[in-house]
């Protein structure tokens, strides 16, 4: 016997995991962190608004609910955009 083949992910981009450091979120085959520290528009966001999460282009997140904008290089590289909200 063997097993079915898995289906095609519905979701391309989605929050796996949130912790209270930051949150995961997996984007096609990459899965990126979101520290609190380097993103803290999300430290006191409610989980619903973290986790409504839109890919408009490849390298571009949007979260709708706080109207927080980034791009890919801005996840992975963070100390390259040293501007921070207070």
């Amino acid at each position: 016997m063997s097993s079915l083949k898995l289906g095609r992910r519905t979701s391309e981009i989605e929050v796996t995991n949130v912790s209270r450091h930051g949150f995961w979120l997996l984007a096609g085959e990459r899965e990126l962190f979101l520290a609190y520290e380097e993103f803290p528009w999300f430290r006191d966001a409610a989980v619903k608004d973290v986790f409504n999460v839109e890919q408009p282009t490849p390298d571009h997140f949007y979260w709708p609910g706080l109207d927080v904008d980034l791009g890919l290089e801005t996840i992975e590289h963070p100390e390259r955009f040293p501007l921070r909200a207070k």
